[in-house]
């Protein structure tokens, strides 16, 4: 399937109201898209997604979401569409969000699936996939006050680091967030190790060595967390991915949470105060970029 010209494919809608979409390299207005009941991400979630933020034009950390796709494709093996690794594919991305008036800061997500029909053996492993840009808001810097999720945890396996096929156990961990009223949420493994927060990955600083969960937890490998991994190897700081209990947490200098969307620092776990070193989460933002 050829690209289409992402020229024409601003220009041409430039005068349309209403919300687009771009499904199978089609851009339609999203009252058009018509998906059947067989498709099995209605039936069985076949697939992963991404969120990419779109800041000044540009796709943030877009190479590390191609390379997150490639991973998640191999653990579902889908056959995910050449063009997605090419710049054009990028451009006609970032004409969606200009559509959409996204392009100064939005919100890109990409989902992708296994099309087909089928039970649970698939009768193909090629993919629809579907892209949706709205505009956004930077990522707050006021602290989080978060608590600790009780009534479900994180199990590693070959889909652990995908976003998409568990999402079932952020969202049991969002409407218990509602009852406790926190912000957000750690998230434990079975063990009863830190593991992430509902959205985010976790990570602490205490005595100059910054902390992150080991993916044996069965957190989500993230965008930022690479991000932040590789800062600290250039900087020449120590970071270890661990297997912590969450009382570690409340001895440590910084706690904060990271995503795509920014970092925010944790003011309190359970109603126990925590240290914040304002200072690091600064600079490692404008390090970063966000």
């Amino acid at each position: 399937m050829e690209l289409a010209c992402t020229a024409y494919l601003y220009t041409s809608t430039l005068k349309r109201t209403g919300l687009f979409l771009l499904y199978n390299n089609h851009l339609l207005q999203e009252q058009e898209l018509q998906v059947p009941v067989s498709d099995r991400a209605f039936q069985y979630n076949d697939g992963f997604f991404e969120t990419a933020i779109i800041a000044d034009g540009r796709l943030r950390f877009w190479a590390q979401h191609q390379q997150r796709m490639q991973e998640a494709a191999e653990a579902l093996q889908l056959q995910v569409p050449p063009y997605f690794f090419d710049t054009a594919f990028e451009e006609q991305l970032l004409a969606l969000a200009r559509h959409e008036a996204a392009d100064r800061y939005g919100r890109l997500k990409l989902k992708v699936w296994r099309a087909g029909a089928g039970l649970y053996t698939p009768n193909t492993n090629a993919v629809n996939w579907l892209a949706t840009a709205q505009p956004a808001s930077p990522a707050p810097y006021t602290p989080l006050h978060i608590g600790v999720c009780r009534n479900v945890h994180t199990v590693p396996t070959p889909l652990s680091q995908v976003k998409g096929p568990n999402a079932p156990l952020y969202v049991l961990a969002g409407l218990e967030k509602q009852a406790q009223q926190k912000d957000d949420l750690l998230l434990l493994s079975a063990a009863g190790m830190v593991s992430e927060m509902i959205s985010s990955n976790v990570f602490w600083l205490r005595e100059n060595v910054l902390y992150t969960p080991a993916l044996e937890t069965g957190c989500v490998k993230g965008i930022l967390r690479r991000n932040i991994i590789g800062w600290c190897q250039s900087q020449g700081i120590a970071c270890q991915e661990v297997k912590h209990a969450p009382e570690q947490l409340l001895q440590a200098e910084a706690v904060f949470a990271a995503n795509v969307t920014g970092i925010r620092g944790v003011a309190s776990i359970n109603g126990a105060p925590v240290r914040q070193q304002e200072s690091f989460l600064t600079m490692l933002r404008q390090d970063l970029h966000l």
